[in-house]
């Protein structure tokens, strides 16, 4: 797996076991750089079979984001490392038809925790770990616009994404001195992901290529940006 290295040349990848994470790291390693890659659990995956061919070049840790300490012993494990790019991709979907009124409780947090808490803490724990120059991206979604929020649907979905912003843009208010580049990506409607389904215009190998080209040009620009794949701004 070697092309023309691109600027992000370390790279480390929240939740990559399957789907959008693993075409990132894939498409990172045909780039010619080195990248470490998390599942959530102890099975093989399919980024295990991706590490099979990546000639060394693929490290798999794990770590589940909604548990801290976990959290804590990842980092205790990469603490001497740097890397150009961290890339935190975990997330999950619910019911596209649950909405403020019926959805549980429990449904709720879920996916708050995960797709919006969760994240933030993946980077709070690891921003040190990224050069002054890297970059901090993280994956949310067209969905969490809520200026283009214009038909519904998801709306329990849209909620924790819009939540993710928010608290990556009151991140970036904090850290305004900080050099670093802050991305929230937002990868296109895409088939066979949690709320693509099978009408999405766009496939994986459409989208990933394009949302990586879109990162490596952000390289050393810093301040926080809502991108979509194709590199143009997301509405807040």
């Amino acid at each position: 797996m070697t092309s023309q290295a691109k600027p992000n040349t370390s790279i480390l990848i929240i939740g990559a076991s399957r789907g959008l994470g693993l075409a990132l790291a894939e498409e990172y390693l045909n780039n010619g750089s080195n990248v470490v890659a998390t599942v959530r659990g102890p099975g093989r995956t399919s980024l295990h079979e991706l590490q099979d061919r990546a000639a060394g070049h693929l490290e798999i840790e794990t770590v589940d984001i909604t548990i801290p300490d976990q959290l804590t012993s990842l980092h205790g494990r990469l603490a001497a490392r740097r890397f150009d790019l961290l890339f935190v991709n975990a997330g999950v979907a619910n019911a596209a038809n649950e909405t403020a009124a019926n959805v549980s409780t429990e449904e709720f947090t879920r996916l708050m925790v995960t797709n919006a808490l969760s994240p933030l803490r993946v980077v709070e724990e690891f921003k040190d770990l990224v050069s002054a120059a890297g970059t901090i991206a993280v994956m949310s979604s067209g969905q969490g616009s809520v200026a283009n929020n214009t038909r519904g649907g998801f709306e329990i979905y849209r909620a924790s994404k819009s939540a993710l912003n928010q608290l990556m843009r009151s991140y970036a208010a904090r850290n305004a001195r900080d050099p670093r580049t802050l991305l929230l990506m937002a990868p296109g409607w895409i088939k066979g992901t949690g709320v693509g389904g099978p009408n999405a215009p766009l496939t994986i190998g459409e989208s990933i290529p394009r949302l990586v080209r879109t990162i490596d040009a952000q390289h050393g620009r810093g301040g926080l940006q809502f991108l979509d794949y194709r590199g143009e701004a997301v509405p807040w």
